[in-house]
């Protein structure tokens, strides 16, 4: 079994920010692979489906992003999951614009969702897959960067990255991280 979570804020005034690519990328999977996610409990909301061979519950925790490893821990204690069985989709400043870094464990880097995650998990060797945002214009801080809304001129970019990361996501799930790793660590033709 695999939990998938995808992090984000929750809340309308949080859609399409930076932040919640993780949260978009889950919705186009739950898509994708006709998972509804219509559970709201355990601060989560999520759904449960099969990918193929492999059982995969969908979550986008309900808590902020700070305490992301609260939901990711109460899901994961639910269904009696290991590390060993968690994926995290996250935004990633320190990665290009429209780039895919797929890796397990790995620091923080200063995102507070994984973070919280490592803090209550105790570990930092879970699969992730992250979204590279890229830096922050000189004038703006982080926090104003990630939580700020993509121009309308990188909307389409972002869509077509959203459904990238959503088949880089199958791939790792059905075909394993290296696999996905060689697929998806290049930028788009």
């Amino acid at each position: 079994m695999r939990l998938v979570v995808g992090l984000g804020n929750p809340g309308p005034e949080y859609a399409w920010t930076r932040h919640n690519l993780g949260y978009q990328v889950v919705a186009a999977l739950a898509e994708l692979w006709q998972i509804p996610l219509k559970r709201r409990t355990l601060d989560n909301c999520w759904g449960q489906g099969r990918v193929g061979q492999e059982t995969v519950i969908l979550a986008q925790p309900a808590t902020y992003m700070n305490l992301s490893g609260r939901a990711v821990s109460c899901l994961m204690a639910y269904m009696k999951l290991s590390y060993e069985d968690l994926v995290v989709i996250h935004d990633d400043i320190d990665v290009p614009l429209g780039r895919l870094k797929i890796v397990r464990g790995g620091g923080a880097g200063g995102h507070r969702g994984v973070l919280s995650i490592v803090e209550t998990l105790g570990t930092q060797d879970f699969l992730r897959v992250k979204l590279g945002i890229g830096r922050p214009p000189p004038q703006m801080s982080s926090e104003g960067y990630v939580l700020s809304h993509f121009p309308l001129e990188e909307v389409q970019v972002i869509v077509d990255f959203v459904v990238r990361a959503a088949q880089a996501v199958e791939t790792l799930i059905e075909a394993g991280l290296a696999a996905a790793q060689q697929r998806f660590h290049t930028p788009p033709l």
